[in-house]
């Protein structure tokens, strides 16, 4: 029964998303959508059972939630569709994604409306075009959030790290600051630890709406973000920054890179549902 609710409730929430968009984006100002879109996230966020907790110092463009302050750009690991909506709740980033989800119901629509950039793989210049786009929200103090491994993990490693559209912060100048997520399942407060959960893993065959019911099943889950110390833009090319921020993430799990850059990626949808409100 829990489930069923839970699953009711969402799609009621996604409703209240396209309307929001439909009817009280075009009048609102930019802090206003900043304010909504924080609020759906973390109201989806609850529904499923997920709360965020943020380990570190934020940098200066993170502070404000409602407006932008400063630039930069988070680099962070992949692991789940519900991952932009966990960054979106304290902070709503840009994001990068494949241009057929445009096209998908529902989704498609949050989606575009919320700023997501849509790249169409295969075509020539494609990722130069994405790269001037971003650079350009960057210099306009805007915050970009990437996921350079490009797909989805089950969170137990980390797949190497594409350089491509790190570019745009070195052309705009602006800080990179990696950040490591996990998935954890809350211990019981005095007798045990929290420990690593794979029940947000968006991997495989696994569809949408299974994940999702396997979110809601193992809830409560905290998905934690680390921040980590920032690259500076100057001194370095994009294939360094990645992996500097590859070795940071990796060292902050607990992982050995030695092991996991020859692992084969595992068959996922890559890049999904990356910015509805």
């Amino acid at each position: 029964m829990k489930l069923i609710w839970s699953l009711l409730r969402t799609a009621i929430h996604l409703l209240v998303g396209v309307l929001i968009l439909a009817i009280g984006f075009p009048f609102c100002s930019f802090r206003r959508r900043q304010a909504m879109i924080r609020w759906w996230s973390r109201k989806l966020l609850g529904i499923c059972g997920i709360t965020v907790r943020i380990v570190g110092r934020k940098p200066a463009f993170m502070e404000t939630i409602s407006a932008p302050t400063k630039q930069g750009m988070l680099v962070m690991n992949h692991i789940s569709w519900i991952d932009s909506y966990v960054i979106h709740a304290f902070k709503p980033a840009r994001f990068v994604a494949k241009s057929e989800i445009r096209s998908w119901p529902i989704i498609g629509y949050l989606c575009d409306r919320t700023g997501t950039i849509f790249i169409e793989r295969g075509r020539r210049h494609a990722v130069h075009d994405v790269n001037k786009t971003l650079a350009e929200i960057l210099r306009n103090d805007g915050f970009v959030a990437v996921f350079p491994e490009g797909t989805t993990t089950d969170g137990t490693h980390l797949l190497p790290f594409h350089a491509n559209l790190i570019q745009a912060a070195v052309d705009a100048g602006v800080p990179v600051q990696p950040a490591a997520l996990r998935y954890l399942k809350p211990g019981r407060k005095g007798v045990s630890k929290d420990e690593p959960t794979t029940a947000a893993a968006y991997i495989h065959t696994v569809n949408l709406f299974d994940s999702l019911k396997m979110i809601i099943h193992n809830a409560p889950i905290i998905a934690e973000i680390r921040l980590l110390d920032s690259i500076p833009p100057t001194g370095y090319k994009r294939h360094e920054i990645a992996t500097m921020a590859r070795a940071a993430i990796a060292e902050e799990l607990g992982f050995s890179l030695d092991v996991d850059t020859v692992r084969t990626r595992p068959g996922t949808t890559p890049d999904l549902p990356v910015a509805p409100l």
